[in-house]
């Protein structure tokens, strides 16, 4: 282990917990990703490897069979696992965002259904809010939920679903009729239940297909369409209909800490091996590292993983704290994505020609890194939250 995206301040838990991941993905998912990747193959064994560890319960409480982690914990976790392959870091991202929500609002009776079948891997989360014909504007959702005598009945199509075929339990954003002025106060979550795999997958719910995507391979991202699927009034999460706006956007903001450090993930390996070539590589009789532009481009690199690093860790504390991290988070994913695609471009381009050939990693990374640019809200979504908590902070 090098020097770089080292945290002060851990327990001796937390300490083993990062060794056992990072000994794993070192021998189970690096060796393997490239070629997994190439392919658009499922890691079916990876994510049993992961179940063992016990990682898919890492934030869920040990009340429920989890390991009762922090956030913080788990977004190093996410770090040691996206520096091996940031596919498998999405398989674990929306089922944890899926066990926060029932965490921290479900009902007793829901956490008491799921939560520990969670913290197995038995049962898999997704989380859906966008749809096809928005991005980042939530409130103009069209998936509607109309009440019907013994529960709702749900019609709409949602997009973007990480997890949306191998999940069989789905946190899906619906608009509501609750009576309020707000459009954010008459949208509800709702937990459907399906069958893993594609096609109809539950009464009214079909899984057309895997996306192709440009990266972010071996993970399935799908479309969800909703055609009238009957659902009770016991799958609302919380129990209360109208609050799905507010306990998504709570989801929201962890998740985007867990694009930060998967973020980091991968610009911490584009620099691990960006600076093992330019030893290797020679030019004009002595190795690139040596040649002062090399030199000056390595430390640009490795600070901007450090200063990432620091602005994830800082996101993901102050969430454990109890505070509200909007900014912080908006700070850490903003900062993490776009300086992870400054790193991996300098390693491309330490590689030269090389690094445009397939058999070489920083290929897969190069590809990668542009998911990170728009997952969990853009850059520029980051800004305007960012922006607009600070004229309140700063108001004259």
């Amino acid at each position: 282990m090098g020097r770089l995206v080292r945290t002060e301040g851990l327990t001796e838990i937390q300490e083993e917990i990062l060794k056992t991941v990072r000994q794993f993905v070192e021998k189970e998912i690096i060796p393997v990703a490239t070629e997994l990747e190439h392919k658009d193959e499922y890691p079916t064994d990876i994510v049993e490897g992961l179940k063992e560890l016990g990682i898919f319960g890492i934030m869920i409480p040990e009340e429920y069979g989890g390991l009762g982690e922090s956030l913080l914990t788990y977004a190093l976790v996410v770090e040691e696992i996206a520096r091996g392959w940031m596919s498998v870091s999405g398989v674990i991202n929306t089922h944890f965002i899926l066990a926060y929500l029932l965490r921290q609002h479900g009902t007793d009776e829901q956490k008491q259904k799921y939560l520990p079948k969670m913290a197995t891997g038995e049962v898999r989360g997704a989380f859906s809010m966008s749809e096809p014909a928005l991005g980042s504007d939530v409130a103009a959702i069209k998936t509607k939920a109309t009440k019907t005598d013994d529960g709702y009945e749900i019609t709409g199509q949602k997009m973007w679903l990480t997890n949306g075929g191998s999940s069989n339990l789905v946190a899906v954003l619906c608009k509501t009729d609750e009576g309020d002025d707000s459009v954010y106060k008459n949208m509800t979550t709702f937990l459907v239940e399906k069958e893993p795999g594609f096609g109809e997958t539950a009464q009214g719910v079909t899984i057309p297909g895997k996306i192709e995507k440009m990266g972010y391979k071996g993970i399935d991202t799908t479309e969800m369409i909703l055609e009238k699927h009957k659902i009770s009034a016991d799958q609302v999460l919380g129990g209360k209909p109208g609050q799905g706006f507010y306990q998504m956007m709570d989801g929201v903001e962890v998740g985007r800490v867990n694009v930060g450090a998967r973020a980091v993930g991968i610009a911490n390996r584009a620099f691990e091996l960006g600076i093992a070539y330019a030893q290797q590589r020679e030019t004009f009789g002595k190795p690139i590292a040596q040649h002062q532009a090399i030199l000056f481009r390595l430390a640009e690199m490795a600070t901007k993983v450090e200063a990432s690093h620091a602005m994830v860790v800082r996101a993901a504390r102050g969430k454990d704290s109890g505070e509200r991290n909007d900014v912080e988070a908006g700070m850490a994913k903003m900062l993490a994505a776009e300086y992870c695609n400054e790193v991996v471009q300098d390693s491309f381009r330490i590689h030269g020609g090389y690094g445009y050939s397939k058999e070489y990693e920083i290929e897969r990374l190069y590809r990668e890194a542009a998911f990170m640019l728009i997952g969990e809200g853009t850059s520029d979504i980051q800004k305007m939250i960012i922006g607009r908590s600070l004229l309140k902070d700063y108001k004259l």
